[in-house]
């Protein structure tokens, strides 16, 4: 396996950083244009083992700590999106490479489709997942009592109510390890609160900087998917949201929800790999049934996975 490049950038006097894991030559396979990653409010670069894996076979596999994740500066006061979208924007020029594949995934599926809308020409193709187009009021909810329970010093009932206000906790709706996903999860804010200075700040903007999905897009061949269980945003709205994007397909992944990047890592991952490379999104005759086998990533490095 080729060693990781890290590159640190700048924008708007900001400081930030995307890591470079260069194409595996030895997979044999056909490669396809370099793919970047963009993860949750905090969601860093080391976050995505399950992609290298994956795409690394195929495609240079960029991840990054965009302002306000991870190691970066954090954003100051004001909408996020035109600084994180300028960005994405530095990564691939400083790689000097025409187009990329994007992928983004909850919040930053905002910041994929806003680059995207704006820069259709320099986007191979599009893969957005957990699309928070349209939160309701009893996640918001959660979440505020979240923010105030951080506000209070709590971090063990921050970490709670955040975990559950992303999850689908109905008993009768089943989710794939569930239990383990919520304790990873949990785990993973209170790692975020521990590990980044800046961690409450982004935070509290995921909650306030609502993302703007409206507008449509056209010429970008895209894929939008989610957990069917999804209570973030309903799978019924990210469908129709799905529709505004000129050709675009959409799968549901079965007994999953908001979490389904951890609750079917694998299959996340291998259904990203084919689009990217122009194969059958169906590995079978179904195609919204994935293998019921799930890998959780594991949490090794400061800038593990929060997908938000």
């Amino acid at each position: 396996m080729p060693e990781e490049i890290i590159r640190s950038l700048t924008v708007d006097g900001l400081r930030y950083g995307y890591r470079l894991l260069p194409r595996d030559p030895a997979g044999g396979e056909p490669p396809t244009e370099p793919v970047l990653v963009i993860g949750g409010a905090l969601q860093g670069m080391f976050g995505w083992p399950q992609m290298d894996e994956h795409l690394g076979p195929v495609a240079d596999v960029l991840t990054a700590d965009l302002p306000g994740m991870g190691s970066a500066d954090p954003l100051p006061p004001g909408p996020g999106g035109p600084v994180l979208r300028a960005a994405v924007a530095g990564i691939i020029d400083d790689l000097g490479i025409p187009r990329v594949n994007l992928y983004g995934f909850s919040y930053g599926a905002a910041v994929a489709f806003g680059y995207a809308r704006q820069n259709p020409g320099r986007v191979a193709r599009l893969v957005l997942g957990g699309v928070p187009t349209d939160v309701g009021e009893d996640r918001l909810d959660y979440w505020r009592r979240a923010v105030e329970a951080l506000a209070e010093g709590d971090a063990d009932g921050f970490a709670a109510l955040a975990t559950d206000g992303l999850m689908c906790l109905d008993p009768d709706r089943p989710v794939h390890r569930r239990e383990l996903a919520r304790r990873y999860v949990r785990r993973s804010f209170l790692h975020a609160l521990a590990h980044s200075e800046h961690a409450a700040d982004s935070l509290r903007r995921a909650l306030d900087d609502r993302p703007d999905f409206s507008g449509g897009l056209s010429g970008v061949p895209a894929l939008v998917f989610t957990g069917e269980h999804d209570t973030v945003t309903s799978p019924e709205i990210q469908r129709e949201f799905a529709g505004t994007i000129e050709g675009s397909r959409f799968l549901t992944l079965p007994e999953s929800d908001h979490w389904v990047v951890l609750e079917r890592s694998e299959e996340v991952a291998a259904l990203v790999t084919r689009f990217f490379t122009d194969r059958p999104l169906e590995p079978g005759p179904e195609p919204d049934r994935a293998p019921a086998t799930a890998r959780l990533p594991q949490q090794a490095r400061a800038g593990s996975p929060t997908p938000m």
